[in-house]
C-alpha cells in the first residue's frame, strides 16, 4: 500500500552540460562532445549521447574518454553558462508550483499535488513544462511522474533521452517487481553482493523478506529497504534547503608540497568566502581544510573558532594554519586542495550565543 498521496515530478535535463555546448555551437551537433579540461587530472563533467555510446559517462578521468574515443570533441566547461540555462528552467517549473527542489543544476523534484496552472493531471503538467523547456532554451527533458519522489526519480530515467513516463498509484507493484535491487536508491554495488548473497536479486525477491529479519540483519536501513521495496517514500519536496557547506577546490596539473599550498589556499578562500556571502540569514563557524595525496588519500582537517570567521582573510589564515595539523611526512605531495566552510547557523542565533560566550568571559 502506498501512503503518499501525492503527485511529484522529476524532471532531468538530457545530457544537460553537453547539449548547451551542442546548442550554441551548431558544429558540436551529432559530435561526441565531451566537457572536460584536457589533462591528466581531469575527470569527465559530462558526455553528449553521442559520447555515450562510446562509453564515456560523467566522472571518468578525461585521459580514459580521450582513449575510448579518440575522436571525441572536447570543451572546456562553462559553468557561469549551465547556471544561467537552470535559472531558466526554474522559472519554467516555478510557473506550475513553488514547490521546487532542485537537486543539480540539471535536476530537480516538484510537487504538482496542486499547481498554479490548474492543469487536469500531473501528466499534463510534465507535458507542459517539457514543452516549455523546448520551446524557451531548445534544448530536452525527460520527465517521470508518481506518486512519491523516490519513483518519479526511477520514472525519468525509463524513456531517456526526451522521454515522459508515468507510473500510477495502481500500477506501483507490478512496475517495481521485476526490478534489480540495485534500481532501489542507497542499495549500491556493496549492497547488491550481500543481497545477492541472500537469493535476493530482484525488488520481488526482497519483498519476501519480513520487516523484522530485514531490521535485525541491517538495522534502520532494514526498514528503508522494507518500505521502498512497496513503493512507500513519504520524503517531501523540500523547496529549499539550509546550505550544509561551501567549498572550493584545485587539482594540480604537477603534485605541490604542503609549505608551497598557501597561495592556492589563500586564492581559494576568496572564492569560498564569496559564495557564503549568498547566504544573507546564515554564517559558517567552520573552516575545512581538503587535502589529496599524490597517491589519492583524502584527508580533513577543520576548526571552529570561538567567534565565526569574518572575512576571506580569516578563513584563509585559519585554514593555512590547519596545515600544520596534517599530521603527514614533510616530504609528502599533494595532487589536490581545497577550502570550505561548514557549520552554518543562523546570524541571530550566532550573535545570541555571542553575547553568552562574552558574559561567560566577563564572569569569570
Amino acid at each position: 500500500m502506498i501512503v503518499s498521496r501525492r503527485k511529484i515530478l522529476h524532471v532531468d535535463m538530457d545530457a544537460f552540460y553537453a547539449s548547451v555546448e551542442q546548442r550554441d555551437d551548431p558544429s558540436l551537433r551529432g559530435q561526441p562532445v565531451v566537457v572536460a579540461w584536457k589533462g591528466a587530472r581531469s575527470v569527465v563533467c559530462a558526455a553528449s549521447y553521442e559520447a555515450r555510446r562510446f562509453g564515456i559517462h560523467s566522472a571518468m578521468p578525461a585521459l580514459r574518454a580521450e582513449r575510448l574515443c579518440p575522436h571525441a570533441v572536447f570543451v572546456p566547461p562553462d559553468f557561469v553558462r549551465y547556471k544561467a540555462v537552470s535559472r531558466q528552467i526554474r522559472e519554467i517549473f516555478a510557473r506550475h508550483t513553488d514547490l521546487i527542489e532542485p537537486l543539480s543544476l540539471d535536476e530537480a523534484y516538484l510537487d504538482v499535488t496542486a499547481t498554479k496552472t490548474g492543469l487536469p493531471s500531473a501528466t499534463a503538467t510534465a507535458e507542459a513544462v517539457r514543452q516549455a523547456i523546448r520551446e524557451e532554451t531548445n534544448l530536452t527533458a525527460s520527465a517521470g511522474v508518481a506518486p512519491n519522489k523516490f519513483l518519479a526519480k526511477i520514472a525519468s530515467d525509463w524513456r531517456k533521452p526526451d522521454g515522459l513516463f508515468v507510473i500510477r498509484p495502481a500500477q506501483v507493484q507490478a512496475f517495481l517487481e521485476p526490478l534489480p535491487v540495485g534500481k532501489l536508491p542507497g542499495v549500491g554495488k556493496v549492497m547488491e553482493r550481500k543481497l545477492a548473497e541472500m537469493n535476493v536479486g530482484t525488488i520481488a525477491d526482497l519483498r519476501t523478506l519480513t520487516l523484522p529479519y530485514l531490521e535485525q540483519r541491517f538495522g534502520r536501513w532494514g526498514r528503508r529497504m522494507h518500505e521502498l521495496a512497496r513503493g512507500i517514500d513519504d520524503h517531501p519536496v523540500v523547496s529549499e534547503r539550509p546550505t550544509v557547506q561551501v567549498s572550493a577546490e584545485d587539482t594540480f596539473a604537477n603534485d605541490v608540497a604542503l609549505d608551497a599550498l598557501e597561495p592556492h589556499i589563500r586564492r581559494l578562500a576568496e572564492k569560498t568566502w564569496a559564495a557564503a556571502q549568498r547566504e544573507e540569514s546564515r554564517i559558517a563557524r567552520t573552516v575545512v581544510l581538503k587535502l589529496k595525496t599524490a597517491e589519492f588519500r583524502s584527508l580533513t582537517r577543520s576548526l571552529t573558532p570561538e567567534t565565526h570567521p569574518a572575512s576571506a582573510q580569516e578563513v584563509a589564515d585559519i585554514a593555512c594554519a590547519l596545515c600544520s595539523r596534517v599530521g603527514l611526512h614533510e616530504e609528502t605531495l599533494y595532487r589536490l586542495v581545497g577550502v570550505g566552510l561548514s557549520g552554518f547557523v543562523d546570524k541571530d542565533r550566532s550573535t545570541t550565543q555571542a553575547e553568552l560566550f562574552g558574559d561567560a568571559r566577563k564572569g569569570s
